[in-house]
């Protein structure tokens, strides 16, 4: 108990063996577990039961992950956990440009299930320690991370909540490298340390929203073979 008490978890996966197994290891901790065998069950419950976090397959009838979870994702940043058979790096870099917040691989080990669940957990709510942070302002781009807003030329960008944290780190530590799995352990917690995909993955989707040219960063630079760093020169 302790941690998730109470905490709301959404399953949505066709088989029920998942279903009960994955069922059964989080309401040991106390977690208020609703379940839902396709996408469109999932979204019903969704709507109704409205999680704190998402364990979804991949592969269903009538509705899959993939279609489930772009639909999640038009109307919240609850965490969603992937959960399927597939072992294939499309398939899971598929999920996190998909907005996924991690991506489990069938059978999973309750153990790791439970350190995932925590660590999104813990990442969703976990307040920003750039409270005191200055703003980064020049005449393309500005990052205000005690408003949590990000402008380019003026105009709002909308960020994921682990963009923005992502984002507000690098701001935090302008000038100085940071390595993949620094930016792991501080955006998405311990447990992902060796999932250097995740960090290449929403640097791309960065570049993309606040870079002029994202072939050529001016502001989200790499260092190859070392890590990333948030030049305020740009």
């Amino acid at each position: 108990m302790g941690d998730l008490q109470g905490r709301k978890i959404l399953i949505v996966d066709d088989d029920p063996t998942t279903r009960f197994l994955a069922q059964k290891v989080l309401s040991q901790e106390g977690c208020l577990v609703d379940l839902a065998q396709d996408g469109q069950e999932g979204l019903r419950q969704f709507y109704a039961v409205r999680p704190d976090l998402v364990v979804l397959d991949v592969i269903m009838p009538r509705m899959d992950g993939w279609q489930t979870l772009s639909l999640i994702r038009q109307l919240s940043d609850v965490p969603v956990l992937m959960l399927t058979g597939q072992d294939c790096d499309d398939d899971i870099v598929h999920g996190l440009e998909s907005g996924a917040d991690d991506y489990l691989i069938k059978p999973f080990n309750p153990k790791v299930l439970l350190a995932r669940v925590r660590a999104a957990l813990r990442r969703a709510v976990q307040p920003s320690s750039s409270e005191q942070a200055p703003i980064h302002e020049d005449g393309y781009l500005t990052v205000d991370l005690v408003a949590r807003r990000v402008l380019v030329r003026g105009e709002p960008v909308k960020l994921s909540a682990k963009e923005f944290g992502m984002l507000a780190y690098l701001v935090e530590n302008a000038g100085w490298v940071l390595s993949a799995r620094q930016i792991l352990e501080r955006v998405w917690g311990w447990a992902y340390q060796d999932d250097t995909d995740y960090v290449r993955v929403y640097m791309a989707h960065l570049r993309q929203k606040l870079e002029a040219d994202p072939k050529k960063p001016k502001y989200l630079l790499t260092e190859h073979g070392i890590g990333y760093r948030f030049n305020r020169a740009g």
